[in-house]
């Protein structure tokens, strides 16, 4: 029997490894699919612990009764798993693939299977974790503890090794964890053990010396850019920021929305893509020009600009058109610390050292951070082009888009000089959608600033392809119209809102394929926007910072009207990202059902305590995982990275309530102590929904580090209390009548494998501020049924 020390640090290790592993499979789905399968890890992670409770509820004493064997066997299966479940989803009749999900339904069974290969390893890590549970149920105290605080550091590792190693050899270079777990509780001769080992080496190994090959959707910008002639990858970089990769291309070429009268030759040019998507083309200060024939330059065309904010610069297009243009001041803002490396090293002669001319100055942090934190007036504040040629269907429906805001607009609002402008560009799309939410929010800003005659502040022109809209401080001078429609006339664009604007004047040069955009765009300019948010088939209001989903449009109660309008085959396609989610709920609570649930009624259920059992547990895992996912949504603005949220909020939690469960041990409670400590959680998630975001935005300019340390301060008390409930229920449960553990356990698994992708729905319908108030309300379901029987009156 190994002594308590050993499966203490081996627990810790393996705990590690599965949240690592977690943010491991998020990076790659990112990559070979897109942002929005995030969740369906947390998901497909928590059903494997569901199913293993299950499954040690089931064969409980045949397991416990070869406790030596099963223990470490499934640490080593739990790592070997790991490091070949990516490679089993990149095998061709197992990969599926996003866009054709809603054309070919083999892909939705695919899809499945995908959950099923990395449920595995999950289900195989949790075996071993509950195996030490039950065995040493009187210690469970130190054993959770031990659980969640390798778990905290599980996250904090994971970003360290995504700084050092790609990410198709990451799994396997985790996955050396947990067979070293099992290595550490194994008896000493154990024949069957050591080839177990062996064998796990070796896999290892292989994985590591000859990663699995990733393979992007065929609809990945990537993917269709390396079908051009002789393109390649010549450069790639790593980190939590991404997948950054430089492809080159004699035919690779990019002129957002071209004027019809440019009469040079377009040059090729190298670009960035980040986890597989269009990051930027490489485009030299000196060779600017092409941008003057863009309705990006409409702000140029007003005159001098001499200090201009770039946000979310990138590879630097907007920067060299601002330089090409005279500016004298130029901030460009950028998050990601790798791309900016590498354009002041390796590829700073593509760009013509662009990021070291002496009017550029360069800040390596989130753009909205720095408008928070910024004191300067600007000329120009330009941010980068929404959307994309031919559009995205829907793929970014679920992506946080903070500098997309109300918000951030009035705070860009704010940092304008009294003739500054603030311009931003979008593709067209159809259905109209991108353009008008961007009208939208401007407007809404202006509204929120106390200006009554916003279309004096407004002017938008438009190409083949873009439309560009800009915003003035101050209301455009007569001057300033000529000088827009000079513009226009000179491009062969059409201006699409003015000041004093003629109806003949907005087709001039460029037919609309929906004619109807001019007329909503006035709508919205008009005290009639109400009546369009309310009757348009998508969803335009301003997106929020409650609820940041910028590119998520789709209505569930227009869908019948859209099949009727395109066809149901067609719908899908508006909006992918959101509608996978909701298939993926689907999904997944199906096969929690299955894995969990329906094998408990092999065991059955005895006991005189089942309603107060089921509320306790749905409770608890509702409330529990609500607060998880909405920590992690709320500090993507707070950390300016969905990754470095989910490792901080997810190592956080978990460290937090490990302390609250090792203490629950300790305390013993019972009775009056578990309702005080449920009355406490309740309180605090109140707190937390009003308090929240204005401490957040009060401390967001503040070093990473600082930050880092005080999230981990704000989340600390509501995660040490919540760590509290599931030891303390299951041990009173046991005393009472230890048949119904295994349904405790199982329900409390059902439902947090539901409720990750469930609070993630509640958020885009709802906001962030619901999640909260759910997740209070789940906490307050066990108060709900014996409340006198569990305060022990």
């Amino acid at each position: 029997m190994p002594n308590a020390r050993s499966i203490l640090i081996s627990i810790g290790f393996l705990s590690a490894a599965i949240i690592a592993f977690q943010l491991a499979i998020m990076q790659i789905l990112s990559i070979v699919q897109w942002y929005h399968f995030a969740y369906m890890v947390i998901s497909v992670a928590l059903l494997g612990f569901g199913a293993a409770g299950t499954c040690l509820s089931i064969f409980r004493n045949r397991l416990l009764g070869r406790f030596e064997l099963f223990l470490p066997l499934s640490m080593i299966l739990c790592g070997a798993t790991m490091a070949v479940v990516i490679g089993i989803s990149q095998l061709s009749f197992v990969r599926f693939d996003s866009y054709l999900l809603f054309a070919d339904y083999s892909h939705v069974w695919r899809l499945l299977l995908t959950y099923l290969i990395f449920f595995i390893p999950f289900f195989f890590g949790a075996l071993a974790i509950g195996l030490v549970f039950v065995k040493f149920v009187g210690q469970i105290g130190k054993l959770y503890f031990a659980n969640l605080l390798g778990s905290g550091a599980g996250g904090a590792a994971a970003l360290a090794a995504m700084w050092l190693f790609s990410p198709q050899e990451l799994p396997a270079i985790i996955s050396i964890l947990p067979v070293i777990s099992g290595i550490m509780v194994m008896p000493r001769k154990s024949r069957s053990l050591l080839i177990a080992v062996a064998l796990s080496v070796a896999i290892i190994t292989l994985g590591i010396t000859h990663p699995p090959r990733l393979i992007l959707s065929e609809f990945k910008s990537l993917t269709k850019t390396l079908n051009l002639p002789e393109a390649k990858i010549t450069l790639a970089r790593s980190s939590p920021h991404g997948l950054l990769q430089l492809v080159s291309s004699p035919a690779l070429r990019f002129a957002p929305g071209l004027s019809l009268i440019y009469q040079n030759t377009v040059p090729a040019k190298k670009a960035l893509f980040n986890n597989g998507d269009w990051f930027g083309s490489l485009i030299s200060w000196k060779g600017a020009d092409l941008m003057d024939y863009t309705t990006s330059a409409l702000p140029f065309a007003l005159g001098d600009r001499s200090k201009v904010l770039v946000l979310d610069a990138g590879t630097g297009m907007d920067v060299a058109h601002a330089v090409g243009e005279g500016a004298k001041e130029i901030t460009a803002v950028e998050p990601n610390s790798v791309l900016i490396s590498i354009l002041l090293n390796e590829l700073a002669g593509e760009i013509d050292s662009l990021f070291t001319h002496p009017s550029v100055t360069i800040h390596n942090v989130a753009s909205r951070t720095h408008v928070l934190a910024d004191t300067s007036g600007y000329d120009l504040i330009l941010l980068p082009t929404v959307g994309a040629f031919g559009g995205t269907s829907g793929l970014y429906a679920l992506q946080e888009q903070y500098m997309l805001t109300r918000e951030a607009f009035v705070e860009l609002w704010q940092r304008l000089r009294e003739n500054g402008v603030i311009s931003i560009t979008c593709w067209l799309d159809y259905p109209v959608r991108n353009s008008l939410r961007i009208l939208a929010t401007l407007v809404e800003a202006l509204k929120e600033q106390g200006i009554e005659k916003r279309s004096d502040h407004i002017a938008a022109v438009r190409s083949w392809g873009t439309i560009t809209f800009l915003v003035k401080r101050s209301p455009l001078s007569m001057q300033e119209i000529q000088q827009i429609r000079s513009f226009c006339e000179q491009m062969l664009f059409d201006p699409a809102l003015l000041p004093g604007i003629e109806q003949e004047e907005r087709e001039q040069f460029n037919k609309l394929q929906d004619g109807r955009l001019l007329g909503y765009l006035d709508e919205i300019l008009s005290a009639e926007e109400m009546d369009l948010y309310s009757d348009y088939d998508f969803n335009i209001k301003p997106a929020t910072d409650e609820r940041p989903y910028f590119s998520q449009f789709i209505r569930w109660k227009s869908l019948p009207h859209l099949s009727g309008l395109f066809g149901s085959q067609s719908v899908p396609f508006f909006e992918i990202g959101y509608l996978i989610v909701a298939l993926t709920m689907v999904q997944i609570s199906l096969a929690a059902i299955v894995l969990i649930i329906l094998p408990l009624f092999r065991i059955g259920w005895k006991g005189g305590n089942k309603t107060w059992t089921v509320l306790y547990f749905t409770g608890i895992g509702l409330g529990y995982m609500f607060v998880e996912i909405v920590f992690i949504q709320r500090f993507i603005l707070y950390f300016g990275s969905p990754i470095y949220s989910a490792a901080a909020m997810i190592s956080s939690m978990l460290i937090c309530s490990g302390i609250g469960s090792y203490l629950s041990a300790k305390l013993a409670l019972v009775g009056k102590g578990l309702l005080a400590v449920l009355t406490v959680i309740i309180l605090l998630l109140v707190l937390y929904a009003t308090a929240l975001t204005p401490i957040l935005k009060a401390t967001i300019v503040w070093p990473f580090g600082a930050k880092l340390l005080f999230a981990f301060l704000i989340v600390a008390p509501l995660s040490f209390f919540m760590g509290f409930p599931f030891p303390v229920g299951i041990r009173m449960l046991a005393e009472k009548n230890e048949n119904e553990v295994p349904w405790a356990w199982g329900i409390n698994g059902c439902v947090s494998v539901i409720s990750a992708v469930l609070a993630m729905i509640v958020a885009v319908e709802l906001g962030f501020l619901w999640v909260m108030v759910f997740a209070a309300l789940a906490y307050g379901l066990p108060l709900g049924v014996n409340w006198r029987d569990l305060a022990g009156l």
